[in-house]
């Protein structure tokens, strides 16, 4: 596996981005990229100027994950949008491998936090369908994975929980907010 910078031209990685993006996201979060065009749209945007995207890939070029990037607070932060591996292959390592390639690529750009929002649409922990107006911090730091919601794996590489946004995705669905320095 390598990670490289697809470039805007690279149709073949555009394709198989989409459909990752569609594959990948369709189990727990089917309404980010429902439709192929949505994921192409998506893919498009993460390959203009100033954005990070960055690929996985095999020996024959074909795509195993990527991630993305987007510049906030004039370059001191970047959020971590999206991360993607094919969900035959999550749990190797690539989206490990990925996210370290990721804060590499901050760092040189002289970014500081990388922050990331990850849904919880689902009831996937316990910070769903219930009142977070009240003992919000008691309830995000006790916060339980009741159904393999990535919100662990992001901690496992360092990233801790700086926010919730409440009812983000209606009544009851957070967005849980996570950030990691790297500078």
């Amino acid at each position: 596996m390598k990670i490289t910078t697809p470039q805007p031209t690279d149709m073949k990685f555009i394709q198989q981005a989409a459909q990752l993006l569609v594959d990948a996201f369709h189990e727990h979060w089917p309404e980010a990229w429902s439709t192929f065009e949505e994921a192409l749209q998506e893919v498009n945007e993460m390959l203009e100027a100033g954005r990070i995207c960055r690929a996985a890939v095999d020996e024959d070029g074909n795509l195993l994950g990527m991630i993305g990037g987007i510049s906030q607070y004039d370059g001191n932060v970047w959020e971590l949008h999206p991360l993607a591996v094919k969900p035959n292959l999550q749990g190797n390592g690539i989206g490990k491998a990925l996210i370290v390639d990721f804060e590499e690529q901050v760092r040189a750009r002289g970014g500081l936090t990388i922050t990331l929002g990850s849904d919880d649409e689902n009831s996937m922990t316990s910070l769903s369908n219930i009142d977070l107006y009240e003992n919000l911090w008691d309830q995000v730091r006790n916060i339980k994975n009741l159904k393999r919601h990535p919100f662990e794996f992001y901690q496992k590489m360092g990233y801790i929980i700086t926010g919730v946004v409440i009812d983000a995705n209606g009544r009851g669905k957070p967005d849980i907010i996570m950030s990691k320095k790297v500078a």
